[in-house]
């Protein structure tokens, strides 16, 4: 019960926090976008990743033999 009332109180507190914040900073997102930033963005300094599937999709052949072994089972 203690973990639900420490949650509670933790969740209180970052919102006051949070409208503190706008009260002094103004807001922080805006409807329109800047898009200042994003101009003079040097893409030249990202590094290169090789992108790789976690979690890959079985195949058709792959579903297929577990539908079989299921129908068999």
């Amino acid at each position: 019960m203690h973990g639900s009332t420490n949650f509670a109180r933790r969740r209180q507190a970052r919102a006051k926090y949070f409208v503190l914040e706008d009260t002094l900073l103004g807001p922080i997102m805006s409807d329109k976008p800047d898009f200042a930033e994003i101009e003079t963005f040097d893409k030249t300094k990202l590094k290169k990743t090789e992108t790789r599937e976690k979690n890959p999709l079985p195949t058709k052949e792959t579903i297929e033999q577990e539908k079989q072994s299921e129908s068999t089972a």
